[in-house]
């Protein structure tokens, strides 16, 4: 008997869910229609914007959409933020015009009750001073026009002065470092380019120097073939006549070589020689010795007369 009572329960909460599933799908329309009509809220307060913006001239055409739409509502809302905030500072300006004009007033009115003392009763050089003292005090940006506000003020601007005058030889000193700096370096550019320009020149000079080396170099290169190729032609025609091997330019310049050194041999026996010239000498040996060396000679002079008169053939 307790199924049918757990049941119930159940039967409701399915019957509850159904609307619940629904909602969202009904609440849709409502919410396209709460967007539309903000929108021509914005679009209607946008006009009236433009309108006043622009008032008798004609408004720009624009697009109209959601984004413009919401863009000059931003603009209309900022231009009326500022709006309120400029009238309220002019509102406070004219309180503070008319709050100084009644303090004047007032002041004046003591004047004449005090001392019977009146502006308009100044002599022109009275009225001079006076508005000298006003423009001073209004220079000086002072409350009043009394001693004890103009003495600050004066103190203030003189230490300005000071202040802007050390700053200004400040500025000289460094006008001036910077005018060194840049004769410096101006002299430098000129010395520069001035190398430049010798560099240039000597690098030119040098390239026409290389360039006729290299001719040179190549017209040496050709001469060397040349003399090569004769040198080549002239051993083969030597060979084909049956020169002898030894008379051969590389021979003779062994046997020169050979000679040279001979007679550098030779300097020391002479020095040797000359230390028995005081001696008394033995002709039969010394004539011996004297035809030996005249024999050897002969010789080596024949035998290099012969090599020569060969290589002139």
């Amino acid at each position: 008997m307790e199924a049918p009572a757990m049941e119930a329960p159940a039967l409701e909460a399915s019957a509850m869910e159904a609307p619940a599933m629904e909602t969202p799908a009904m609440e849709a329309p409502a919410l396209e229609a709460s967007a539309m009509e903000a929108l021509e809220k914005k679009e209607v307060q946008v006009a009236v914007w433009l309108k006043k913006i622009f008032g008798d001239h004609p408004i720009p055409q624009y697009e109209v959409n959601p984004r413009t739409t919401e863009i000059l509502y931003q603009l209309s809302e900022r231009n009326r933020v500022r709006d309120r905030d400029v009238h309220l500072v002019v509102e406070d300006l004219k309180q503070k015009a008319s709050e100084y004009e009644s303090e004047a007033k007032h002041l004046q009115d003591l004047l004449m009750e005090s001392v019977n003392f009146s502006p308009a009763n100044l002599s022109s050089t009275g009225s001079k001073y006076l508005n000298a003292l006003v423009d001073s005090a209004l220079a000086l940006e002072t409350k009043d026009t009394s001693l004890a506000s103009f003495l600050p003020a004066v103190n203030d601007l003189t230490s300005d002065l000071f202040r802007t005058k050390c700053k200004n030889e400040e500025i000289k000193l460094e006008l001036a470092k910077l005018e060194e700096n840049l004769t410096a370096s101006l002299v430098l550019e000129k010395c520069l380019q001035e190398d430049l320009k010798k560099a240039e020149l000597h690098l030119s000079t040098e390239r026409a120097k290389a360039d006729h080396r290299l001719q040179n170099m190549d017209f040496l290169k050709a001469k060397s073939e040349e003399f090569r190729l004769g040198i080549r032609a002239a051993e083969e025609k030597l060979s084909a006549r049956g020169m002898d091997a030894s008379l051969s330019h590389q021979s003779l310049v062994a046997l020169s070589e050979k000679l040279a050194e001979l007679k550098q041999q030779t300097v020391p026996l002479k020095k040797k020689l000359e230390s028995y010239l005081d001696l008394m000498p033995n002709p039969s040996l010394a004539l011996v010795k004297i035809e030996e060396a005249k024999r050897e000679l002969d010789t080596l002079e024949a035998e290099l007369t012969k090599k020569v008169d060969m290589m002139e053939l």
